[in-house]
């Protein structure tokens, strides 16, 4: 199991790195189109530090309004809240902040800037559908999120998707607004070639740092899997949730393109309007079961 868990650890790295060469790349070709690649590269990392920031220290309050997630205590729910303790205990973690949706699709998630600020949310529906050991699996996922540091990785991706978004959005309108073509006209030579990589770069990036992003997050929800069975000692519990979450029919309504991913299982169904032209935020179903159940609970191997 240790081996599956540093595996994805470094896969979800190397997708990482992978990312902000795009950007940096991004802010060169875009810079070096309008005569400065200095100041294109500088622009591209400033505009991704101020995001991230912002993200940083006011995302997961936005994430839970946007979510409709209400904070409870232990009276209102002890028996989630005795899950939660016993898996931050197991995980040598804080104990979260507990937030309840109240949607009868079953789902969850976490987030937050670090373990000391973090939140879980789970589904009213979840709640009522899954059984104590579903239950504890589930949040040991939503924990291991937490102790690997998921919850801050995926912001920082989330904000370097967005970066990149931005930039090329703005690049290309100021191109067909004449901008980038009268800084090509100041330069010779190669500036043609240098203006026409700069676009093609600015339509592709944004389906690239996109698709890393997605793999980044399969990557680590295969790993938050692992994590959990570690948790738990029983693997299980979190496969019968998966199998239960995925083959629910119930739509949750809050979920978004923006908050999807953060999501246990994807929470946008497939038979959905809102499905249509989406890439996957989560590996099959299927798989992730599969490869639980091969987990032997308490062994490293």
């Amino acid at each position: 199991m240790y081996e599956l868990i540093a595996a994805n650890k470094r896969n979800s790295w190397m997708l990482a790195v992978v990312m902000l060469l795009l950007l940096c790349a991004l802010g060169f070709f875009i810079g070096q189109a309008w005569g400065a690649w200095q100041i294109g590269v500088a622009g591209a990392l400033i505009v991704a530090l101020v995001m991230a920031l912002t993200s940083f220290f006011g995302g997961a309050k936005i994430v839970m309004g946007i979510s409709g997630a209400r904070e409870i205590q232990k009276r209102d729910n002890p028996q989630l809240f005795n899950v939660v303790e016993e898996m931050a205990i197991a995980g040598g973690l804080p104990m979260p902040r507990v937030f309840v949706i109240s949607d009868s699709a079953p789902n969850a998630f976490a987030t937050g800037r670090d373990p000391q600020h973090a939140m879980v949310a789970v589904t009213t529906g979840l709640l009522d559908k899954l059984n104590r050991s579903e239950l504890q699996g589930v949040i040991a996922h939503e924990m291991s999120h937490i102790r690997n540091y998921d919850i801050v990785f995926a912001m920082m991706m989330a904000v370097m998707v967005g970066v990149i978004a931005l930039l090329c959005d703005f690049f290309l309108r100021s191109t067909f607004y004449g901008v980038g073509r009268r800084s090509s006209r100041r330069s010779k030579g190669g500036g043609g070639i240098v203006v026409l990589i700069a676009i093609l770069l600015a339509i592709l990036a944004p389906i690239v740092s996109k698709l890393i992003q997605l793999a980044v997050s399969r990557q680590r929800e295969y790993l938050a899997d692992a994590s959990a069975v570690e948790l738990t000692r029983d693997n299980e519990g979190l496969a019968s949730a998966l199998e239960k979450i995925s083959g629910d029919k119930e739509v949750l309504e809050v979920a978004n393109r923006a908050t999807q991913h953060l999501y246990i299982v994807n929470p946008i169904k497939p038979f959905e309007n809102r499905a249509k032209a989406l890439f996957s935020t989560h590996p099959p179903i299927k798989e992730r079961v599969g490869r639980i159940r091969a987990i032997v609970p308490g062994h490293a191997g």
